[in-house]
């Protein structure tokens, strides 16, 4: 379960990636890519487990699932409007993903779950 996980994880990055960087040339399919993507890392962080049991953890990992369904409304921003508003959404997802991705690992080491 774990390889599928993180193969859903590493595919969808892929595609959130190329998605977000082909939608600046205005490719019709970018947005679809994008949102795919989007919801394939969401699918994954939602359904990876968590072996910490820590309260510290537990609101990391919520951070961490909230900054993933931004990823996806990011994805309907490209989709539905014309402005910049996705540009927003991504930042404060990636910002959320990088806090929650150095973070956890910490959190888990000191509880001795490396």
């Amino acid at each position: 379960m774990k390889q599928l996980i993180s193969a859903l994880f590493a595919v969808g990055a892929v595609m959130l990636l190329a998605g977000a960087t082909v939608y600046i040339t205005g490719w019709p399919l970018s947005p679809y890519i994008y949102t795919i993507g989007a919801t394939m890392v969401a699918l994954a962080q939602i359904n990876s487990p968590s072996k910490c049991r820590s309260s510290i953890v537990k609101r990391l990992r919520r951070q961490q699932i909230f900054g993933a369904l931004l990823l996806v409304l990011t994805g309907a921003f490209m989709l539905f409007t014309r402005g910049n508003e996705w540009i927003v959404s991504l930042t404060i997802a990636a910002l959320l993903e990088l806090y929650t991705s150095v973070r956890i690992p910490q959190e888990e080491a000191k509880e001795g779950l490396d």
